[in-house]
């Protein structure tokens, strides 16, 4: 039947975080009607920045993680499962020996897909479902090994750009403490500028409409909400100011570990946090951006968004 409903799975397999999406594409209407969100912190990056591998404790938490969301998939009926894998993937050289353990150990097949690849996903995916959107817009994506930012219209992405420049990348190449010493925050922020500056000029156009996602945004929209745990409903759509990024990074500066995790941090975020934070504000006042829109979609509404697509051009 060319117009049936579909039930996928879609995985992004990040540096920090692997989420799941799973959801009914519905070919006859266009939809594609979200059934389940999970999100686990596996630290895949973990060292990969210095070392180019994958940990052994590493490929653990991410088989845990990817037997976890079999069950699941299983138990709501999947169809057929999507798993993409972003930085800490290419950047490792046993990645595909990590690809080929998870295979084994899951039966979910892990694709490395470009950043320029996960670029294009995560602009349409940002915005798949929404009826009016001020065009040309820009998405910022802020991964735990790498920031894409991407610029078009909800037909073609115009410019894009993927930067080894992530909470964990940054948190380990240049904090030793937390919260981190002057000199430590000061050499982060100018590296995140040099990589900035040389990215931003294009983009200028499309900063009067700009979407955050994936989970630096969304944890950044729920502490400025005060929610100590994560709403889905209350983060979709937030309206983040750049004011309100200054404050919390002005504070998020002078507070411990501990301190950071009483805000509501997702275990394993926490540690981090600072440096994504750190990212967003440089982005926001360099590029000029006043406010954004934080989404919770992204890459895997990306994937979702191109299986739907096969759907219809074949029905």
């Amino acid at each position: 039947m060319p117009n049936a409903t579909e039930r996928i799975a879609c995985i992004d397999v990040g540096t920090n975080t692997a989420l799941l999406l799973i959801a009914d594409l519905e070919p006859a209407t266009g939809k594609i009607v979200t059934v389940e969100h999970r999100q686990t912190i596996v630290r895949l990056g973990q060292n990969v920045d210095k070392d180019r591998m994958i940990r052994p404790e590493a490929l653990d938490r991410l088989t845990a993680c990817m037997t976890e969301y079999r069950t699941l998939c299983d138990k709501l009926g999947v169809r057929r499962i999507l798993a993409a894998g972003t930085s800490a993937l290419r950047d490792a050289a046993n990645r595909d020996d990590i690809i080929a353990a998870v295979k084994n150990g899951t039966g979910i097949e892990i694709h490395c897909i470009s950043g320029e690849d996960e670029a294009a996903l995560t602009f349409f995916g940002a915005v798949a479902g929404l009826l009016e959107v001020q065009e040309p817009f820009t998405v910022i994506d802020i991964g735990g090994g790498s920031t894409e930012i991407i610029m078009g219209t909800t037909r073609s992405v115009e410019e894009k750009i993927s930067m080894n420049i992530g909470s964990v990348r940054m948190t380990e190449r240049f904090c030793t403490t937390q919260p981190p010493s002057p000199q430590e925050f000061e050499a982060a922020r100018q590296e995140i500028d040099k990589h900035l500056a040389a990215a931003l000029p294009p983009f200028f156009a499309g900063r009067q409409q700009v979407f955050g996602v994936a989970g630096t945004l969304t944890t950044i929209a729920q502490v400025c909400l005060g929610d100590k745990q994560f709403d889905p409903a209350q983060v979709q759509d937030f309206r983040l100011e750049y004011d309100a990024v200054h404050e919390l990074l002005e504070r998020l500066r002078a507070m411990t570990l501990d301190e950071i995790v009483a805000l509501g941090m997702p275990e394993g975020r926490a540690d981090v946090f600072t440096m994504g934070v750190l990212i967003l504000h440089q982005f926001m006042r360099m590029l000029g951006v006043g406010s954004l829109t934080v989404s919770i979609q992204g890459l895997r509404y990306g994937v979702a968004q191109q299986e739907l697509q096969k759907l219809r051009n074949r029905s």
